[in-house]
């Protein structure tokens, strides 16, 4: 639970009751705020909760005790001597409330400079840069963001020790070539081996071109990785790079690559959060379909309640929903209809999870008739052709038929003797779901 994922209304309610604290109360005020912040995340309320309305019971004014007077349990005292000591009194309890005081708003200053540093850059990231890095040096709204030279102005907060100032070790890269093969690095990534943002545009166009000139994938793949290190190490978050990633899972998509295309979906889902433009409905329409071939029933209802009127509305939120309904109400008709007329690339995705759904719909039929012909199965359940049928039969034991020595055309299926075999099948090969990359 990074801090990083917070909201902004929580970190400022946060830094709020850092301000509030005292010696005397701290320990169980921080208990208490570890406490409601790790509530509000296991029921997934971060972002939904009123942060402003919510009060720590142990920041609340305590009231004073009532001190009873006990009467002749000490000398009486002189009323010059207790105005002498009364002084003494206020005047060091005022020197350490100041003192509490002003180490608390120090502390407090320092959240919050480091709170509008982040929501500075995330607002920035989303700027094309020109061909000369322009995005990291001639920007003054970035370089405001930047943490002040131990030599600047003397009124900013002097910085906590404990927290990392990132913003000194990014890099920018000098490297001017197009194409660099993917490694992982074991050390510090060096200027000379980083291609810097214009180096990394042009490479994205020419990796686009050889996809289309059908280059090896297992190449661009790489080549990709590469391009979205560079990007990490400089720490380029923009439109950009959501582009770079929305156009490396669709490679993967169409090559099966499902170990890389969910290690760019969980990138974009951050990206996405940050506010950078992008195919986000696209993206959701994969995500619900990936959750579905998952049979993710609590992660997929908690996501599908997150979207918005307007992303319901979208064509391929839509059919993914469709699908979701689909599969629910057990209407495999209504499924592979669906799978013949999915847009952009969720075929490929469904592609996983519908052989698994023909078995389940042959079980049905198998128990309702006691013969269908093979063409029915072949246009029930979205085969391409009655050689892919016969094909599908023979892998998950249904190949049973009547009349063997018929022509395809012909054949006719025997449901009793395939519903056996069909359902040892299914227990044995999809009853557990094993997804490849998942995160």
């Amino acid at each position: 639970m990074a801090s990083a994922s917070w909201p902004p209304q929580l970190k400022d309610w946060v830094a709020k009751c850092l301000g509030q604290m005292t010696d005397s109360n701290r320990k169980e005020a921080q208990d208490e705020l570890r406490q409601v912040i790790a509530d509000a995340f296991a029921a997934h309320t971060l972002w939904t909760t009123d942060w402003n309305g919510v009060q720590l019971e142990s920041l609340l004014p305590k009231p004073a005790p009532t001190l009873k007077r006990k009467i002749n349990d000490t000398a009486p005292v002189s009323k010059k001597a207790k105005k002498s000591s009364l002084k003494q009194i206020t005047a060091g309890t005022a020197s350490l409330d100041l003192n509490d005081q002003a180490a608390l708003n120090r502390r407090a200053e320092r959240f919050q400079r480091e709170h509008e540093i982040e929501r500075q850059k995330s607002r920035n990231s989303s700027l094309k840069a020109n061909v000369h890095n322009n995005h990291l040096f001639n920007n003054s709204s970035w370089n405001a963001s930047r943490s002040a030279s131990p030599f600047g102005n003397s009124d900013e907060p002097e910085a906590d020790p404990n927290v990392i100032d990132w913003d000194r070790f990014t890099i920018v890269g000098t490297s001017r070539e197009i194409f660099k093969d993917y490694l992982r690095l074991t050390d510090a990534p060096k200027p000379e081996t980083i291609r810097p943002y214009a180096v990394l545009q042009e490479t994205l166009v020419q990796l686009k071109k050889r996809w289309r000139e059908k280059c090896s994938y297992d190449w661009i793949c790489n080549q990709f990785k590469s391009l979205r290190q560079d990007l990490t190490v400089q720490r380029i978050k923009n439109d950009f790079t959501v582009q770079v990633y929305e156009i490396h899972a669709r490679m993967a998509l169409e090559s099966n690559d499902m170990v890389e295309y969910n290690s760019c979906q969980a990138t974009l889902k951050t990206l996405y959060e940050l506010g950078i433009p992008g195919k986000v409905e696209e993206f959701t329409g994969y995500r619900i379909l990936m959750l579905l071939h998952g049979r993710n029933r609590s992660e997929l209802n908690l996501y599908v309640g997150q979207l918005t009127p307007r992303q319901k509305a979208d064509p391929a939120v839509r059919h993914a929903l469709d699908v979701q309904r689909s599969l629910s109400m057990g209407n495999y008709h209504a499924l592979f209809l669906l799978y013949l007329n999915a847009p952009n690339m969720g075929a490929y995705i469904m592609d996983h999870f519908i052989p698994r759904e023909r078995v389940k719909a042959l079980m049905v039929i198998t128990k309702a008739y006691r013969t269908i012909s093979l063409s029915f199965i072949q246009n029930e359940l979205g085969f391409d052709d009655l050689d892919s049928t016969i094909k599908f039969l023979e892998e998950h034991k249904g190949a049973h038929f009547t009349n063997p020595t018929s022509s395809n055309s012909q054949k006719i299926v025997e449901c009793k003797l395939a519903a056996t075999y069909l359902g040892q099948v299914y227990e044995e090969k999809y009853r557990k779901v094993g997804i490849r990359g998942a995160v």
